[in-house]
């Protein structure tokens, strides 16, 4: 029997202290690793958006798995991968995160949103409701 679900979900988390730590190097390995790691848990990733202090995902995982042991699984493993590769980084990401449900309906939206972070933090665009406009701790 298979199992039917349509939850998607929009998380968004800093770095510690927002610090700028997301080099080029660093974003090139979450590009690959975030969506590796996200399919091994069960999940599906859509969209990520990746900034100097901040990231975006936009994704769907099974309701079997909580939202906050899923962000735990994908922060900590990506913070060791960066720390292993980039032998002298002292890579963290801030402890808590943000997280916003949406439908499938505005998945296409959403994930566009996200693709084009640098675009909306250059041209000031951003919308304050898919940004988590409040900090999170």
């Amino acid at each position: 029997m298979h199992n039917y679900y349509q939850l998607f979900y929009h998380l968004i988390w800093s770095t510690k202290n927002r610090e700028p730590l997301v080099t080029v190097e660093i974003e090139k390995l979450l590009t690959i690793f975030l969506p590796t790691k996200i399919k091994i848990i069960g999940g599906n990733c859509y969209a990520i958006g990746i900034v100097s202090d901040h990231i975006h995902l936009d994704l769907s995982i099974p309701p079997n798995i909580s939202i906050s042991s899923f962000v735990q699984k994908i922060k900590g493993s990506s913070a060791y991968s960066i720390n292993n590769t980039f032998l002298n980084q002292h890579f963290n990401w801030q402890s808590g995160y943000g997280v916003l449900s949406f439908s499938k309906k505005s998945l296409p939206y959403i994930e566009e949103y996200i693709k084009n972070q640098k675009n909306h933090h250059q041209g000031n665009s951003l919308l304050g409701q898919l940004e988590c406009d409040h900090e999170v701790e």
